[in-house]
């Protein structure tokens, strides 16, 4: 069987230039490789088409020789194509990150070894009137800033790294395998590219050193127990003048002594006296605000009855609306009466009637008539 036009299998024009033939060579060589095309005999004979087709236009030499004589070029000793030239090799192991990258995670490169210094968490506990007011806080942060003696480098004051000789700065090594080129770290400078041969004294050759920061934080009106405030590079110095991360602030409310809150609502239990939850009054109720509102009591008010104070509730975060503040009554029974109270109580119970106490009267008529009802 005779070979196809190396042209033809790569599906480019005969003018096409390098960036045209690695560009088709990717797209073909991922679409048929062997891993995407299991037990596919015609994928697998397409894919070492491809590699020989590429393998021998990918080279100057061998696709002079080729456009001048065809196939023949390469037989009975005209050349072959045994080995690989250096931008197969560097195309091959672009497609082996393409097809497998997705599944391990892309490398991440070094640039010279400068990496992006770690994210910071702070935990910061505020009150239930900071959070209604705002606040500014100042926060001491122990943190990894750039070196100053070395700006950030790791080489001493008047020296600088040098190009690491294993990897040519790159910061990975390949290695040849098959039809595969394996790119791994190098093990000389462990992926960084350079090499400190004079690390600087004050911060060993790491291009950071450990300071206090005290960093000042503007919380917002209206931040809810497990808010995240972003603060960006101020988080933990890059290595070797590598940019910073970021610091993130966890915000926490400290337990009020009485507003629980859910949301921009704010809840309250109030006692209230019997008299009061009988005949009816005010009470005097403070708010996150700072201003006193008078509520009033309706006559004959039960335990669990809700009354709820309009916009008296939380800030809602970006916006100019409040929750509302509901209060939860609950009449106190009397203890440690007198003989005069206990006997006034009395005399009250013996001339209540279903109208002063419908819902106990109602309750108790109901457990009669269902015990007066005949057995079956």
């Amino acid at each position: 069987m005779s070979k196809r036009d190396y042209y033809e299998v790569l599906d480019v024009a005969r003018t096409a230039d390098e960036a045209e033939l690695k560009s088709a060579f990717r797209k073909l060589a991922m679409k048929y490789h062997p891993d995407r095309n299991p037990n596919d005999s015609e994928a697998e004979a397409r894919f070492k088409e491809l590699n020989e087709a590429y393998q021998t236009l990918s080279d100057t030499q061998k696709r002079a020789a080729y456009d001048r004589f065809g196939h023949a070029a390469f037989e009975q000793g005209g050349g072959g194509t045994g080995g690989f030239s250096g931008d197969f090799a560097s195309s091959m192991s672009d497609i082996f990150e393409d097809l497998f990258g997705e599944m391990g995670g892309r490398r991440s490169r070094s640039n010279n070894g400068r990496e992006r210094g770690s994210d910071l968490r702070y935990n910061l506990e505020i009150t239930l009137e900071d959070a209604f007011n705002g606040k500014t806080a100042a926060l001491t942060i122990p943190i990894s800033i750039s070196c100053e003696p070395c700006s950030g480098t790791g080489a001493k004051a008047g020296t600088k790294a040098k190009t690491c000789t294993t990897c040519g700065g790159h910061g990975r090594v390949r290695a040849t395998q098959g039809f595969f080129a394996v790119e791994r770290t190098c093990p000389h400078c462990q992926g960084r590219g350079e090499m400190i041969e004079n690390p600087c004294p004050s911060c060993s050759g790491s291009g950071r050193t450990t300071r206090e920061r005290t960093l000042s934080v503007n919380v917002p009106s209206g931040v809810d127990d497990g808010t995240r405030i972003r603060l960006a590079g101020e988080g933990e110095g890059g290595l070797r003048g590598g940019p910073p991360g970021d610091l993130y602030i966890f915000v926490s409310l400290k337990a009020h002594s009485f507003f629980q809150r859910d949301g921009a609502d704010l809840y309250c239990r109030v006692p209230i006296s019997m008299v009061t939850a009988a005949l009816g009054g005010e009470i005097r109720m403070p708010t996150l605000s700072g201003k006193e509102k008078i509520v009033t009591i309706p006559e004959g008010t039960q335990t669990g009855k809700q009354i709820r104070l309009r916009g008296q509730g939380m800030p809602i975060l970006q916006s100019r609306d409040f929750g509302d503040l509901y209060l939860q009554t609950v009449v106190e029974t009397p203890q440690k009466l007198n003989a005069r109270q206990k006997e006034l109580l009395r005399e009250f119970d013996g001339q209540s009637s279903a109208d002063t106490q419908p819902e106990s009267d109602g309750f108790f008529s109901r457990i009669k008539e269902f015990f007066s009802k005949p057995a079956d």
